[in-house]
């Protein structure tokens, strides 16, 4: 199909309430909201925004899981020019304080609870003063930016804060569209992504309109998108794989996001049965908890044809062949490529798209170097990958300092991934480099997860590596030296860190020891520590 001309998103949304006004875009829960709805909501939070002072180049965050006020304030900051920073709904408070400050907000907008968190009470943690004064006079010298705090559903209400319905009624929506120059431009950052990196510290991701509506055009392509179909979302859209990847594959295709606000495998498969729902993003666990269900039969997901995942070629083949999404495409990519940057065809035969992540998506250029020399590797040479074309301008906020080492004098993403080109010019994926563990489709860097055990008063040292494992891809294993005269225990560890940070960073496996292979400078021997993993009891070597 013909690609949208519009070059930002609230562009892309308008042209297509033009195109599809009454044609779904968004399925969530209860609410169903054509084309010609969502642009009215997104009308209705612009106004809001401009009404509160917000304007061009400002910043607002989001504290909000798969729900329509996500997408309402995305797209109605896009017809400002303000840039939105979703934010991981997995925090705790030590790392939202963390992303507050680093993406240096001046709104931001939160859920006061999704499941068992509390967001009202984490807030009211990190900052106490919206428990005592009104909104927009409390102040905070480690959030010199924020001004204001809105939340959504909470009960009871904090005194500092804004109610989101009172947020948007105090203000008329925004009518027309603003003068060139004061609206967004395609170059300009729509969203600031978080993703883990090589240090303590999750890294800041900028993606820009035009490349946003660009990639996640051809992404659609590349699954067979047709105008109606539905996508089923579970993931995040605090991920790239939600936003710039799901959300723009669908609309720019004039489709229907269909989201389920946390993955829950009963919840999912109702989805799928109760709106035909035609694509689904998954993950190779979330697809083991579909077909595994109880409650799973073929007939259940008959509806589904294509899609994305990752993983083994079997992962594929189950999504394939169980899950009955038989045109799944395989795919390749990280945050900084706007999701993926490679993605096999739906039409192929399933045995080729097991075997590859497809080529490079139009406007990508993927190259294969050799790890010591930087040298251009033929096809099927086995190196280094890395990536130019739909990328990120560039690490913001405090990692900006590892853009240096992050993209190659001629543009290139470093990904710090292996693989190989093939003959056909297709991606092969070989594993990781680097030091990230990737969890159940999660990116986790062993300085986070080392950091966190480190802050336990009775832990001195702490080493963490991943071990190959086939639910979750990757198993978190943790070797801890605890401080002279003191007891700890596993249970004790894995409890602290589901206490002090989000849950998916506590260890799989934690193995008390009297000492950590270190250099001589006293840096972790990573490798040796991957060899202790793959040693223990009831581990297998990849």
């Amino acid at each position: 199909m013909n690609a949208p001309y519009s070059r930002t998103l609230f562009d892309l949304l308008c042209e297509q309430a033009e195109r599809y006004p009454q044609s779904l875009a968004v399925i969530t829960g209860d609410l169903q909201l054509s084309y010609a709805d969502l642009l009215a909501r997104a009308r209705r939070a612009a106004g809001a925004l401009q009404g509160a002072g917000l304007k061009r180049g400002d910043r607002i965050g989001l504290l909000i899981g798969n729900r329509i006020e996500w997408l309402e304030l995305v797209f109605g900051a896009a017809a400002l020019g303000i840039t939105t920073a979703p934010f991981s709904t997995w925090s705790k408070p030590k790392e939202l304080a963390f992303l507050i400050e680093d993406s240096a907000i001046q709104a931001l907008f939160a859920l006061g609870r999704l499941g068992e968190q509390s967001y009202r009470d984490e807030l009211l943690e990190i900052l106490p003063q919206l428990g005592q004064a009104d909104p927009g006079q409390w102040q905070d010298a480690r959030f010199a930016q924020l001004r204001q705090v809105v939340l959504i559903a909470a009960e009871p209400p904090l005194r500092g804060c804004l109610d989101y319905a009172t947020f948007l009624g105090a203000h008329p929506p925004l009518a027309g569209r603003l003068p060139p120059g004061d609206g967004a431009r395609g170059g300009d950052a729509a969203l600031i992504l978080y993703t883990s990196g090589s240090t303590a510290y999750p890294k800041a991701v900028p993606l820009c309109h035009a490349a946003m509506i660009e990639n996640g055009f051809n992404i659609g392509e590349r699954q067979g998108l047709q105008p109606g179909e539905r996508v089923l979302l579970s993931l995040p859209l605090f991920w790239s794989y939600g936003s710039a990847n799901a959300a723009c594959a669908t609309f720019t295709h004039g489709g229907t996001l269909v989201l389920q606000e946390r993955f829950e495998p009963a919840g999912a498969l109702d989805l799928i049965e109760r709106h035909a729902v035609n694509a689904i993003y998954t993950l190779p666990g979330m697809t083991a908890a579909l077909v595994t269900h109880p409650l799973f039969k073929p007939e259940r997901t008959a509806s589904l044809r294509t899609g994305l995942s990752i993983g083994s070629p079997q992962d594929l083949a189950a999504a394939a062949q169980q899950l009955g999404a038989r045109e799944i495409c395989n795919v390749y990519g990280q945050t900084e490529s706007y999701g993926n940057c490679c993605v096999s065809w739906h039409h192929w035969p399933l045995d080729r798209r097991m075997q590859v992540q497809g080529p490079p998506l139009p406007g990508v250029t993927v190259r294969i170097v050799d790890a010591e020399t930087g040298a251009p590797q033929p096809a099927g040479q086995q190196g280094l990958i890395e990536v130019k074309g739909n990328l990120t301008p560039g690490y913001a906020g405090r990692s900006a300092v590892q853009n240096a080492d992050a993209f190659t004098a001629d543009g290139f993403f470093r990904t710090g991934d292996m693989g190989c080109l093939t003959a056909q010019g297709d991606l092969q994926f070989a594993g990781r480099s680097t030091e990230m563990i990737k969890r159940a489709g999660i990116n986790i860097a062993p300085a986070e997860v080392e950091e966190l055990l480190q802050q336990h008063p009775g832990v001195a040292l702490a080493g963490v590596t991943g071990l190959a494992d086939a639910g979750k891809g990757e198993a978190i294993v943790a070797f801890v030296v605890a401080r002279p005269g003191m007891q700890l225990s596993d249970a004790e560890l894995r409890s602290f860190c589901r206490a002090n940070a989000s849950s998916y960073k506590a260890p799989d496996r934690i193995e008390l020891c009297e000492s950590l292979p270190l250099t001589p400078t006293g840096k972790l021997l990573r490798g040796a520590l991957r060899q202790m993993a793959e040693a223990l009891p009831g581990s297998a070597a990849p």
